[in-house]
């Protein structure tokens, strides 16, 4: 079943050798990026001129990359039929020992409300995506054996870090449950929410930032939060803050240049400095648990950049709860590639194919070897 395998105590072992740069023999400390190991392993051999020619037409394509998606894929029914893997068995046994009630249950029937809720959808996506990879390694094991790359959507790099060997999976999950429990209270705290936008070319999402700030003060609002806090694809954002600079923006979007807008069903503003109130408990926790250096090529969403070691996670996850996701850039990052070189086949693991869809807006090429593991059991059998 390929050498991914669930063991015991909720740890998820990494890939053989060769699998990142950083694990081959002279390659130090120096992360390569994933263009680099798709292209070393053709030149690897054919030298010269033919390596050249025959690059585009390599095949099988020698890495895949996984994604992992966020708060917000979840629905009522993730996860049935995955009971029949021993490793996801294993994972929600674990998880209601961690947590404390029954998610599994939760996951299947609901109530979609309860489920919703941000203390437990972050943890249900969470271990529903590595359930996800359970079935992927069960199905197609070489995919998994062949991985050279992740990242994961907010909540979900916590899931791509397990899958990567950084954090043990009952550690990771209880990390999540502190995060997603003080997300909520900071949620709480204050009226607020996020605002998916789509822009004309022409849009300025920091003056009408800006402008909605104002208009805050105008009402009486001290200090009042309306920014960017995520960056999916070109033209899109999602913007978070007050309630009242979000219902500003949506009355003047033709201002903007805004095409559409929506309310997302989301309690806060996550990834803005309203969700401050969460960062000490998070930090807390991350500093007690063992955290390694990955085994493969991991993306922070704080900066887009490969995490380097155990303290750079640390840091970083914690910074992510107040920082915007820079997911697009992130997706550039990934997919960089010499010229000639082909793209790796990617696969998203989890509920909702949203990464797909913003993926097939940020790189269309890159997309054309997409490919979406449900968190649920197929009714046909997988391809091979």
């Amino acid at each position: 079943a390929g050498s991914r395998r669930w063991a015991g105590g909720g740890a998820w072992r990494g890939p053989g050798p060769g699998r990142c740069a950083a694990s081959r023999p002279g390659a130090g400390d120096r992360a390569a990026s994933l263009s680099d190991l798709l292209q070393s392993s053709v030149e690897a051999e054919e030298p010269g001129a033919a390596a050249a020619a025959r690059r585009e037409r390599r095949y099988p394509r020698e890495g895949t990359v996984l994604l992992f998606p966020g708060q917000g894929s979840q629905f009522v029914g993730m996860c049935r039929g995955l009971q029949q893997y021993p490793g996801v068995r294993d994972m929600y046994r674990l998880a209601e020992k961690v947590l404390g009630y029954d998610l599994l249950s939760l996951c299947l029937e609901g109530p979609r409300d309860a489920l919703d809720r941000t203390q437990h959808c972050q943890p249900a996506v969470f271990v529903a995506s590595l359930a996800a990879v359970e079935k992927l390694n069960h199905r197609q094991p070489e995919v998994v054996e062949r991985c050279v790359a992740a990242a994961g959507y907010s909540v979900g790099e916590f899931a791509a870090l397990v899958f990567a060997g950084a954090l043990g999976f009952a550690e990771a999950l209880y990390a999540v449950k502190v995060r997603a429990e003080a997300m909520q209270k900071a949620s709480e705290a204050v009226p607020s929410g996020m605002l998916s936008v789509v822009g004309r070319r022409e849009a300025n999402y920091k003056f009408a930032c800006l402008e909605a700030r104002k208009h805050c003060e105008s009402l009486g609002i001290e200090n009042p939060v309306c920014t960017v806090s995520n960056y999916l694809f070109p033209d899109s954002r999602v913007i978070a803050g007050h309630l009242q600079a979000l219902e500003f923006l949506q009355e003047n979007a033709r201002k903007y240049y805004f095409k559409r807008t929506k309310l997302l069903p989301v309690s806060g503003a996550f990834h803005t400095r309203l969700m401050e109130p969460a960062v000490e408990p998070l930090a807390e926790v991350l500093k007690s648990i063992e955290i390694q250096k990955p085994l493969l090529c991991v993306y922070s969403n704080v900066d887009g950049k490969k995490y380097m070691h155990s303290k750079h996670i640390q840091k970083l996850l914690v910074k992510q709860v107040v920082s915007p996701v820079l997911w697009e850039q992130t997706m550039h990052s990934v997919y960089e590639r010499k010229q000639g070189t082909e793209f790796p086949y990617t696969y998203e693991v989890g509920p909702g194919n949203q990464l797909g869809a913003i993926l097939k807006q940020c790189n269309l090429k890159a997309w054309k070897q997409y490919k979406h593991v449900d968190a649920l059991e197929d009714e046909e059998p997988a391809e091979t």
